[in-house]
């Protein structure tokens, strides 16, 4: 995505919204994702999405290998974002050492308020975030284990007020997660139902 998937306002970059085309997505720079079993990222996490999706050949998260995007309207209407194995000490976003502002880099140890606080950074760094509010932050099974909910809302640049909700854990030192990331007047309620199918469908590859 010009910016990441994991939310629609971290690809403010991205073109506008555009219909679904035949078998192609909205163009060169997407392919169709059919409602079917998919390994997501890089390869470790498997969703069943109920519903086609156009997935991002760039994203949000600069072509981190770990990270894939999804939207059905356009990346500034909505985006479904997937964090698969990321490493000890790896970023979710390609940034230059020398950059002011940092991206905390992901640590296994790492508490669910510090992984909440990454995204934040992430959002008022690189995301054009000028107002980032937490709902709620609570423990959520995921992927068989305890992990957690964040519920968030953000304003970016453009005036838009957006939403998420992004489910993680740490698994084996990695970390997985599912962001949904969609305007709040319409898309995030819209697209809610699908992203809790996602999540539930979630499976590590064996």
């Amino acid at each position: 995505m010009r910016r990441f998937l994991i939310a629609s306002t971290i690809a403010l970059t991205l073109s506008g919204c555009s219909s679904l085309g035949g078998g192609g997505g909205f163009g060169s720079g997407y392919s169709l994702v059919r409602p079917r079993a998919r390994p997501v990222g890089d390869g470790s996490m498997i969703v069943f999405p109920q519903q086609a999706w156009n997935r991002q050949s760039q994203v949000i998260f600069d072509d981190i290998r770990q990270v894939e995007d999804w939207t059905q309207n356009g990346p500034v209407l909505d985006s479904l974002s997937f964090v698969s194995g990321l490493k000890d000490g790896k970023s979710i976003v390609r940034q230059s050492r020398k950059a002011d502002q940092q991206v905390p880099r992901f640590r296994s140890s790492m508490t669910a308020p510090e992984v909440a606080a990454m995204l934040e950074t992430f959002y008022r760094t690189r995301a054009g975030t000028v107002d980032f509010k937490t709902i709620a932050l609570a423990p959520r099974p995921f992927l068989g284990t305890s992990g957690f909910q964040l519920d968030f809302d953000h304003l970016d640049g453009d005036e838009l007020w957006r939403r998420g909700r992004a489910v993680g854990t740490v698994v084996n030192g990695r970390l997985y997660l599912i962001l949904l990331d969609a305007a709040r007047s319409h898309y995030f309620g819209a697209e809610l139902p699908e992203f809790e199918t996602v999540v539930n469908s979630a499976r590590i590859r064996a």
